[in-house]
């Protein structure tokens, strides 16, 4: 291999002459030829000359063997010199690239025969602006620059001296497009398809922003995820993984996923590659670059890069080489071109707007959703056409107990659909049915052929699992569903917390005490399993469990709160309503200073159901309108409607459930669910205990499901059952009564925090004695009085539940 410098005349030295700057570019560093300088992030390295050289002949053939007899002629080409000259350079150049024993990222020795540079270099030639990026790897990508010329055919070896000298005309050829302005990107190899397997995974590094314009920050990572996301092919590491991962290396959760850190991320993750991109500013032009290495080896898998010549133009350049990606790791060209929507109409072609909702992606992953929200607004207030940042919104204040504002949100999300990628159009159509309009059997067709065009997303999965099949009943599949997004992403706290909550709501506690030990063991935390583990707790009888997650809780927004109100219902379960109410009060003063009324108003129409429940008519009133003072959002009306019927206020429920039947006339709860059991309890006031009976039945299909305020409020779940019975009561049907009474009791699980799982007992002691089973009534009524041993001794049901009680045979 000839490997000597070209001597002054020859056809290279011309060309560095006359023609364009030639550099190289490897990893953080740039080496520059004509000044023989070494810079590490722009900043000049100390070298010696001869070391310098050794590193530019390494460079410049970097990949292919140089022995060492080619290396010492190169280097001291009039001088006779020991090995241990070159030995001593490779020593100190290693060092100066932080290269180590056990990591030899940049020269490996080749045992016998000499040294080969091992990581990717770029030659780059600039004249002017225009700019010839040539890379040693396998890919290549032609963007033209705006004064198109024809291409012509350059070397195969990029700028190196022995190609130039052996090709002279090409020399010509290439001064030739870079006058005519054309940028080419080259390869040394044909294109070379990546093979991934079923459950592999992609690992996406952060953007390398060498321009100094901090709009790149976060920006570009965040565009180029939505890009990739599109494929139902490929799976990126989820952010839960990555911040699992970085937390086991001793990283801050929001740490930079730079190349190095990337790379031990991907290598902890076995993950198949890693991907890392730039951006770089040359002239007026921009450069991204992305490249795909195995994580493992550190071998260069694929290498993409586009120019853009204005700023405006670098998020479609960075759609273009997505979609080159796609195509390399293995993806057919039908579904790259079916799911391709650019990354300007996927989200915004404002990158202030996109760095925006970058942050508060990040800020929503990492940290708290409250904390993201700012950011999600501003996006809006740039470009108010952005359809995901709404979306992120509703699904943000959605799941903090705002139902008005997720509800507003997502409806313009859904309005502005167009913008959007199909991949994020599934999400915002799912949504903003199972949200905005209610109608869950969409959401369900929706989830379940999103699920099959992306077959290894768990988002579909959780969606089905948490609050669409349950709304059916369906509570095996449920469970299927969240066992299934557990699979897909193992780190998804919600795939954790949908899956307890279908246990629980299948009467499996156990099963859901295993799923909370499966999401500690790997150290997964979220308000939802606190509160799970709170109710598995309870379901146990264990205090100090309860105790132990009510002192975790102290202080954390988004979990307090509902450990106070659920901490409420535990005292109301055993009747301590004076206690109930003080705890009930914390929640909702504490929801109330976090500037959250939509979960105050939740927590206030829980006490107006409990008052109702135990026959406090006046205070339920109070408690229920106190709680539409703070909000109306439906799960608000509809709670406070079936109080207010309840406690014998039948005027304004009926204004209320005029109301809800109006505005939402899709809802699967409110068609299936909160008009029924209102209507039936509006009936029992007007003394028509059968027509309650009729108005029930459009409930029967989904009576055993839970409604969005069980799954947002924790009320409402088995209510129609809980009405047919008081219906069957006052028809004097005490068989019938008590086949519905012990429904409730069967499902102990899924009506955990709310007062009709202690009063459907006392329920089911009526029943029997009005069918003249006498030892049952007894014993039913005995367990209630058990139970409320120590209770309030004010409580109206109570004193009619003790009089009965010794009023019995």
């Amino acid at each position: 291999m000839d490997v000597t410098e070209p001597r002054e005349g020859s056809l290279l030295s011309t060309a560095m002459t006359n023609g364009p700057k030639v550099f190289y570019e490897f990893g953080p560093f740039q080496v520059d030829p004509a000044k023989q300088v070494l810079l590490r992030e722009n900043q000049p390295v100390a070298i010696t000359p001869k070391v310098f050289e050794t590193l530019l002949i390494l460079v410049r053939h970097s990949r292919d063997v140089v022995t060492k007899d080619d290396l010492i002629k190169g280097v001291w080409p009039d001088s006779f010199v020991e090995e241990s000259n070159l030995s001593q350079n490779i020593f100190v150049l290693r060092k100066t690239l932080g290269d180590t024993p056990e990591d030899r990222r940049y020269i490996a020795t080749i045992p016998g025969r000499g040294y080969r540079f091992v990581a990717e270099v770029r030659t780059v030639a600039q004249n002017g602006d225009d700019v010839l990026i040539s890379s040693s790897f396998r890919s290549q990508m032609v963007v033209e620059h705006p004064v198109a010329v024809p291409t012509l055919p350059v070397p195969a070896d990029g700028l190196s001296p022995k190609a130039i000298r052996r090709s002279g005309w090409e020399v010509a050829a290439v001064m030739a497009v870079l006058v005519g302005g054309t940028i080419l990107f080259l390869s040394r190899h044909r294109q070379k398809q990546i093979s991934l397997g079923e459950t592999d995974s992609v690992l996406l590094a952060d953007f390398t922003n060498k321009t100094g314009d901090p709009v790149f920050d976060g920006t570009l990572q965040q565009g180029l995820e939505i890009q990739l996301k599109q494929s139902p092919f490929l799976s990126l590491v989820s952010e839960e993984r990555i911040r699992r991962t970085l937390s086991m290396m001793g990283q801050p959760a929001d740490a930079r996923l730079t190349r190095e850190i990337a790379r031990e991320v991907c290598e902890r993750t076995a993950s198949a590659a890693v991907l890392d991109g730039s951006i770089a500013k040359l002239g007026s032009q921009y450069v991204l670059g992305l490249r795909a290495k195995n994580c493992r080896t550190g071998e260069v898998l694929a290498d993409e890069q586009a120019q853009a010549a204005r700023k405006e133009d670098v998020l479609n350049a960075l759609s273009e080489i997505a979609s080159k990606f796609r195509a390399r790791f293995g993806e057919s060209l039908t579904t790259v071109e079916k799911y391709d929507t650019p990354l300007a109409e996927a989200t915004t072609p404002s990158l202030e707007a996109l760095k925006d909702y970058s942050m508060g992606v990040k800020v929503g992953t990492t940290g708290s959703e409250e904390a993201a929200e700012p950011f999600f607004k501003d996006a809006i207030g740039i470009d108010p056409k952005f359809a995901m940042a709404y979306a992120f919104l509703g699904l943000y204040y959605g799941s903090s107990g705002e139902s008005a504002l997720g509800t507003e949100n997502i409806s313009k999300a859904w309005q502005l659909r167009d913008r959007a990628s199909d991949y994020e159009k599934f999400f915002i159509t799912a949504y903003y049915d199972g949200r905005a309009t209610g109608n869950q059997e969409k959401a369900q067709v929706t989830c379940e052929t999103w699920a099959q065009a992306y077959p290894r997303d768990p988002i579909p999965h959780a969606m089905l699992a948490g609050f669409i099949y349950p709304a059916f009943g369906k509570y095996e599949e449920a469970a299927e569903a969240g066992e299934k997004a557990i699979q897909l992403n193992p780190d998804f706290a919600f795939g954790y917390v949908n899956l307890g909550h279908a246990y629980l709501n299948l009467g499996r506690p156990a099963e859901a005490e295993k799923v909370l030990r499966r999401a500690s063991d790997r150290k997964i935390e979220a308000p939802y399993l606190s509160l799970l583990r709170y109710d598995v707790a309870f379901l146990k009888d264990d205090k100090a469990g309860m105790e132990r997650e009510a002192a975790l809780s102290k202080g954390k927004s988004g979990t307090q709160d509902w450990i106070f109100d659920h901490a409420a219902f535990v005292m109301a379960y055993a009747g301590h309503l004076q206690e109930a109410r003080r705890m009930s009060q914390r929640a909702v003063d504490f929801a109330q200073e976090a500037g959250h009324r939509e979960k105050a108003a939740v927590f206030e129409t829980r006490v107006a159901l409990r008052e109702a429940f135990f026959g406090n008519a006046p205070a339920a009133k109070r408690s229920a309108m106190e709680a539409l003072a703070l909000a109306q959002d439906r799960e608000v009306q509809f709670g406070a409607a079936f109080a207010l019927a309840l406690s014998g206020d039948s005027s304004q429920a009926q204004a209320l459930a005029n109301d809800l039947e109006k505005n939402f006339p899709e809802d699967t709860a409110v068609r299936f669910n909160y008009m029924p059991s209102v209507r039936a309890l509006l009936a029992l006031n007007h003394g028509e205990p059968a027509i309650a009976t009729e108005l029930l039945q459009t409930a029967v299909p989904n009576e055993l499901g839970q409604p969005r305020s069980a799954v947002n409020g924790y009320f409402g779940a088995f209510y129609p059952i809980y009405v047919r019975g008081l219906a069957y009561l006052a028809l004097h049907q005490g068989t019938q009564a008590t086949g519905e009474f012990q429904k409730i009791l069967d499902h102990r699980g899924a009506v955990i925090v709310d007062p009709i799982s202690a009063l459907a007992q006392l329920q089911l002691g009526r029943a029997y004695a009005l069918s003249g089973n006498e030892t049952k009534a007894k014993s039913a009524y005995k367990d209630f009085v058990i139970l409320w041993k120590d209770a309030d001794s004010d409580i109206p049901i109570l004193k009619q539940a003790k009089a009965e009680y010794a009023n019995l045979p």
